[in-house]
Formats: structure tokens, sequence, C-alpha cells
């Protein structure tokens, strides 16, 4: 079991949301590190990307309990336990709250704060086991500021910072640290499709929603890449980064800095 691995072997890693964006980078990133990577997607598309990186394939609606469990043992069946946790999967709906419907809201809560923790209680017994684990929570400068239109978004992201911290307080003991990454806005397909969201939203061109809204708070006037993203969950899911826990870890070009 992990807890027998000396310091840099290769672990045992599932990510979810990896058909494209931020979730593909980290697969990318963990194949090359040597780790066994189970990638794990409601889209089919997502088994092309693993295939590429090395990785193993899931496909899974996290959406429902059972689908996060079957996830777990999947990666378990393959490979004889879990040791990295990387919860990235998510979805996105701009509307304003009085606008929102109540299926959208509870989709969104279901997939990006529910799931989160499912596959965190179906993982943990192989980590406290190996006693070694690392979770990464994909969170958002949005699980620290609100903007409008987001409300379940926000809500979900928020919920996970909490969730976060109870995890590294429960995990010490263990081995297992948890964290959570806040990007701001990270050149993904999510991203793409939010901008012609705002720019509905709002009535406005797509390249003003990016330059007043979307960077409007940054010192640093780019979108993010997800290598960028992959990099710092890479050290985070290390043996390095073993004093590191409950901590929320900015990577927002500035925006929070105000």
């Amino acid at each position: 079991m992990s807890a027998h691995l000396s310091p840099g072997t290769p672990r045992v890693a599932l990510v979810t949301g990896t058909s494209s964006g931020i979730g593909e980078a980290v697969v990318n990133m963990l194949c090359q590190q040597g780790h066994q990577v189970l990638a794990v997607d409601f889209n089919e598309a997502g088994k092309t990307v693993a295939e590429a990186a090395g990785a193993a394939f899931f496909q899974a609606d996290l959406t429902g309990g059972d689908a996060c469990r079957a996830a777990v043992a999947d990666a378990v069946k393959r490979f004889g336990h879990v040791d990295i946790l990387v919860n990235n999967a998510g979805i996105q709906h701009v509307e304003s709250i009085e606008a929102f419907a109540e299926d959208k809201w509870r989709r969104i809560l279901d997939l990006m704060l529910t799931a989160p923790f499912l596959l965190m209680q179906a993982a943990w017994p192989y980590m406290r086991e190996g006693q070694w684990g690392r979770i990464v929570n994909i969170a958002s400068v949005h699980a620290q500021v609100a903007s409008p239109g987001k409300a379940a978004y926000i809500s979900a992201k928020h919920g996970l910072i909490g969730l976060t911290k109870t995890a590294a307080l429960e995990g010490g003991e263990s081995g297992i640290t948890a964290n959570a990454l806040c990007p701001a806005y990270v050149r993904t397909p999510l991203v793409d499709s939010q901008i012609a969201d705002q720019a509905r939203m709002h009535g406005m061109e797509e390249q003003e929603v990016i330059e007043k809204i979307m960077l409007k708070n940054a010192a640093i006037k780019r979108l993010i890449d997800p290598s960028e993203v992959a990099a710092l969950v890479a050290y985070l899911a290390s043996d390095q980064a073993g004093a590191v826990t409950g901590s929320s870890w900015n990577i927002d070009l500035g925006w929070t800095a105000q």
C-alpha cells in the first residue's frame, strides 16, 4: 500500500472533469510525472484525452452518488488504491437569482459540492490505510468573492472551501492533506461559454466581457493557461507538500489583492 512507498514514487490519482481545460492539463501533468491516473468525465470525448495522455478513463455523471462511488471503485480495481483525488468537474449557468431554474441550481450543487464530498468519502479509507493522501479541490476566485448571475456556482465554490478545511482537520493524523485552488478566469471551453452568456446578460460584445468583466479586477490583464493551474495541482499532490493543508491557493492574476 501507499504507506510503504518511498518519497517521489508515482501514486494513483483520480481526476474529474478531464475532457478539456484544467482537467485535461492536470491529467497530462500527472501522467508526465509517472503517476497512474484515472480520468473521469461525463463526456465520452474524455476517453480520447485520457488515452493520449496515457491515463485510464471512466465515464460517469457525477451528479449521482452511485457514480461517484463507482469511479473510486474503478480506480481501486485497476490500480489497487487511490492516493490523489483532484475534484475539478464543473458546469456553469449565468442567470439572475430571480430567473435561476431550480433544476439547474440543484445540478450545479450536486456536481460541484456533493460529488467532491462523495468522492472524498469513497477514497478516504484507501488514503487512511496508506497513511498518505492528497485531495486537491479546484475551487475558483469565486470561492473568495461574488459576481452577479452566478448564484449556484458561487455557492458551490464557497462550500467547497469549507469542505476542504474540514477534510484537512480530519485527515491530518492519517497523512491526508486537503487544499483548494482558486483561479480567476482560465482559458477553457467553460469560460468561453460564459463569455457568450455574459454578453447576452449584460448586452455587451464578447470582447467587452473579457475586458470589462473578466479582467476588470485583475492586476495582470490576461486569461490564465490551464497548464499554470495544473503545475500548482502537481505540487500540492506531491510529497513536498506534506506540510500544506487546509489552504486556499489564489491563482487569480491579483484579483483579490485589492
